[in-house]
């Protein structure tokens, strides 16, 4: 299992950084030339500026069983397709179960936004927004674990 971070834009970088090596998990992060990010403890991979560009390395890249943590609901659904885990920035876990209907309300929400020219202002994130994640990112390491290790003792 490995943690890989979509790096542009994402809020959470230095709370991953921590969590990761806490458990001793394997930390990459993937950004365009455009950020600059900094860590202790992992890796970053910088791609080209080019139009989802560290998207498609974190699919190529990504393996069953690795936590994606991303805010792109495309993205979600295509490592979904390869096993993997995959968390929102605010903890949300993205799951078959969920991924149809976030698209489909993407999509609903960009045609609005065309139609109108509006769209809706982010909420300023809060130290509960943080909490939140980082407590959803440890429940996921720590499911992602044991269904691991259950699977390891049946195979023996």
């Amino acid at each position: 299992m490995r943690i890989l971070v979509d790096g542009d834009g994402c809020p959470v970088v230095e709370i991953v950084e921590k969590i990761a090596e806490e458990y001793g998990i394997e930390f990459d992060i993937f950004t365009d030339l455009n950020h600059h990010i900094k860590v202790d403890y992992g890796k970053i991979f910088v791609v080209d500026q080019k139009y989802q560009s560290a998207d498609m390395e974190i699919f190529n890249f990504c393996r069953e069983n690795d936590i994606v943590v991303t805010g792109d609901y495309g993205l979600a659904a295509v490592v979904l397709g390869k096993g993997a885990l995959v968390i929102s920035f605010s903890g949300k876990i993205f799951s078959d179960n969920n991924i149809d209907h976030l698209l489909m309300q993407r999509h609903q929400n960009f045609k609005w936004r065309r139609k109108t020219g509006r769209h809706n202002s982010h909420k300023k994130r809060t130290k509960a927004d943080d909490l939140r994640f980082a407590e959803e990112l440890k429940l996921l390491i720590e499911k992602n674990n044991l269904s691991n290790n259950n699977e390891n003792s049946r195979k023996i």
